[in-house]
């Protein structure tokens, strides 16, 4: 553990910079085509994700701004995946906002900003600075879901977004002030010290986890805090419901393990039991009225929201009878599982903009009727994607649920056993929406006889996504161990 303090928010600073550069620099671009600004992006996000993962091989614990930051391998990991990601969903969402007058520098500028409010989030260890990043991601997320002006599903998603938002930002803070207040410490690091004591209110510090917790629902997306998610996704541009869906989950883990592991692990018994209870929900909510969707990107919402159930039973899982010996199994597992969930999200939404590029909206799952004949490729890449979200091998999604599920019944606890076969049997139903869409696919007469055409650079990522879900699937180790690196070095400190 070393106390440094440029050394640690070097990426962020880089990225902000960037982000105000390209932001001035776009004002004299003329090419329509927005190509400098683009490139421009992508040569900075490359460099961000390749700043954090040398600062991850290192494996340093790193404190500045005295103790507000700390860069650690955790957020390290994290943030170097939410960089890729937004190359990814850039990539994607090229020919998609082309088409549609949204290839402004505001695309790519906000989509920078809201970065570095996750890349913020990651490294906060303060109260404040968790909130400050927050803020920083919400805001530029509410301006791109807007973009659209003359749009009116985009307008209502945005206003929607906003207003509930500024809710859960509420229900977040007021939890938090009530953590300040019993503590008497804004620092993640004392919090857990004075809590440690036995000393606080213990009443006053159930009540504002209740708070905390809830606010982490609304932006992980678990339900009962769902009720955003569905609207949004449906009525943001694509390219946008893309940046929603993917890196911010990341973050949103990550404040997860700052607040409530970093912070308030002598809590955990309380937390662990809100945590059940949201993720139940979430997996019935989820699973059982996305069957009752026609429309694909609401059909993912509602997916999403049951992933985000079956995460939250890893994060569930971490302490047992008052010992933290499964805690790094449980909490690397749930890290896994994020990872992999963007990873096939960008896959998901990444093919409803490859199909929504010829001027219209391919937002119905009848508009993927008879893709096998358009495109045999497209449509095998597709089927890939959904049997990772149902879970079926050897897809990595199927390793994902494996591992949430190993760290369930490797606590030798009934209750969490019962937890397992309930995720399973949920997770059964649920694979029927899934299926359902690749039936569609191979088996429904497609409605456009056009062969499907995309330029070369989606061409390539969205095979190499497809290959990755595949990969990690049947060679699951690699990103295994990585993310046990990660959760075991940033919690022995």
């Amino acid at each position: 553990m070393t106390n440094m303090n440029w050394l640690a928010v070097y990426p962020e600073i880089a990225l902000l910079l960037m982000a105000c550069a390209i932001a001035m620099l776009d004002l004299f671009v003329k090419d329509p085509a927005r190509r400098p600004t683009y490139w421009l992006t992508q040569l900075t996000l490359a460099v961000v994700a390749g700043v954090h993962w040398v600062y991850f091989q290192d494996g340093q614990t790193v404190y500045a701004m005295q103790g507000m930051v700390v860069s650690d391998p955790m957020g390290h990991l994290l943030a170097f995946f939410a960089c890729i990601a937004t190359i990814v969903t850039l990539v994607y969402a090229r020919p998609y906002a082309a088409s549609r007058e949204l290839l402004k520098g505001e695309l790519f500028s906000l989509s920078l900003f809201s970065l570095l409010g996750i890349c913020v989030m990651l490294s906060a260890n303060n109260f404040l600075v968790i909130y400050l990043g927050l803020e920083l991601m919400s805001l530029s997320l509410y301006a791109l879901v807007a973009l659209r002006r003359d749009h009116l599903l985009s307008t209502e998603a945005a206003m929607k977004y906003f207003v509930l938002g500024a809710l859960a930002s509420g229900f977040l803070l007021y939890g938090l002030s009530m953590m300040y207040g019993a503590t008497g410490s804004l620092s993640i690091p004392q919090v857990f010290d004075v809590i440690s004591t036995g000393v606080p209110n213990k009443s006053v510090l159930i009540f504002g986890t209740v708070f905390v917790v809830a606010g982490l629902a609304f932006k992980l997306g678990a339900a009962p805090f769902h009720m955003w998610v569905p609207d949004v996704y449906q009525g943001s541009p694509t390219a946008v419901t893309l940046l929603i869906a993917a890196a911010p989950k990341l973050a949103a883990f990550a404040i997860t393990i700052r607040l409530l592991v970093e912070g308030m692990m002598g809590l955990a018994v309380d937390w662990q039991q809100m945590l059940i209870v949201l993720a139940l929900t979430s997996l019935f909510v989820g699973n059982f009225v996305a069957i009752a969707q026609t429309n694909l990107k609401r059909m993912l919402a509602y997916s999403t929201i049951a992933q985000m159930g079956f995460m939250l039973l890893g994060l569930a899982s971490g302490v047992v009878n008052d010992n933290t010996l499964s805690a790094a199994n449980a909490y690397s597992s749930a890290m896994y599982y994020v990872i992999v969930y963007a990873m096939t999200t960008l896959g998901t939404f990444g093919m409803i903009l490859l199909l929504s590029r010829q001027g219209h909206e391919a937002e119905e799952i009848s508009d993927l009727a008879g893709l096998a004949k358009r495109s045999p490729w497209y449509a095998t890449v597709m089927t890939i994607f959904m049997l990772s979200l149902a879970g079926v091998p050897p897809t990595a999604g199927f390793y994902a649920k494996l591992a949430v599920l190993q760290a369930l019944v490797g606590t030798n606890v009934m209750g969490y056993t019962a937890l397992a076969v309930v995720a399973v049997a949920v997770s059964l139903i649920g694979a029927y929406y899934y299926l359902r869409v690749i039936k569609v696919m191979f088996f429904d007469e497609p409605t456009d006889s056009a062969p499907l055409t995309a330029p070369s650079d989606v061409r390539m990522v969205m095979s190499l996504n497809g290959a990755a879900v595949l990969v990690f699937g049947i060679l699951p180790g690699g990103l295994m161990a990585l993310c046990a690196t990660a959760i075991v070095k940033t919690l022995a400190t």
